[in-house]
């Protein structure tokens, strides 16, 4: 069985047509164009990842491939080129349910200057630190960017890979597509703000503040 969904486990099926929703909202959203990105969902002891070179306006919910965590395909065709970083993060981290792989335009140029996006904006907390960070270039598909990936994302639900794009992690796949669409506008924040000049970054002590308050909402809309 998957990931939860309002409270109750979702199947198979329902996870392969989640994904299938998610990618398109990727494409409607910009984030992603024509078969580029990817993205997976946590099913059981293995993931449904999206497939290799396909156009998300041909998918369909049966075109999601099953892997177990030591990459073998267990049901599908090929998978995403990217499967080892997928997989490698849902193995390392038992609490994240969904990673989300995207080329969106601000996150990419950031990538492209090989940053760190600094604490520019508070909101840089909701990816769990006071950066989100850049790794090195790797060739994609290969496992050394998945370990440069898993590297930066150590405490973060979020890191940008060197001249190539964005991952964002999630609960869920709604709670994923949610950090990306965050960290791809405070990439656009921070791109905008270096064409003006150098953004004044908010200090440790502010963001550990921004943090608390985070948790002072978690546990208030746990209340409600």
């Amino acid at each position: 069985m998957g990931v939860e969904a309002e409270g109750s486990i979702m199947n198979e099926q329902q996870l392969r047509t989640a994904l299938l929703n998610i990618s398109r909202r990727l494409v409607e959203l910009g984030l992603n164009r024509g078969a580029s990105g990817n993205a997976s969902v946590r099913d059981g002891d293995g993931m449904l990842i999206t497939p290799s070179a396909m156009l998300v306006s041909e998918m369909t919910a049966d075109s999601m491939v099953r892997m177990d965590l030591a990459g073998n395909i267990l049901q599908g065709g090929k998978p995403s080129s990217e499967w080892r970083f997928h997989r490698d993060i849902l193995a390392a981290r038992p609490e994240v349910g969904a990673v989300v792989h995207v080329h969106s335009t601000y996150a990419t140029t950031i990538a492209c200057l090989r940053r760190d996006v600094p604490a520019v904006h508070y909101m840089i907390a909701m990816a769990g630190g006071d950066t989100i960070r850049c790794t090195p270039y790797s060739v994609f598909g290969e496992q050394e960017l998945s370990d440069h990936a898993l590297e930066a994302l150590q405490g973060r639900k979020a890191c940008l890979l060197g001249n190539h794009g964005m991952i964002a992690l999630g609960n869920d796949l709604d709670d994923a597509l949610a950090v990306a669409i965050e960290v791809e506008f405070l990439c656009e924040i921070y791109s905008r703000t270096l064409q003006v000049g150098e953004p004044h970054i908010l200090t440790s002590q502010q963001m550990h503040d921004v943090k608390q308050k985070f948790v002072e909402y978690k546990k208030r809309d746990s209340k409600t």
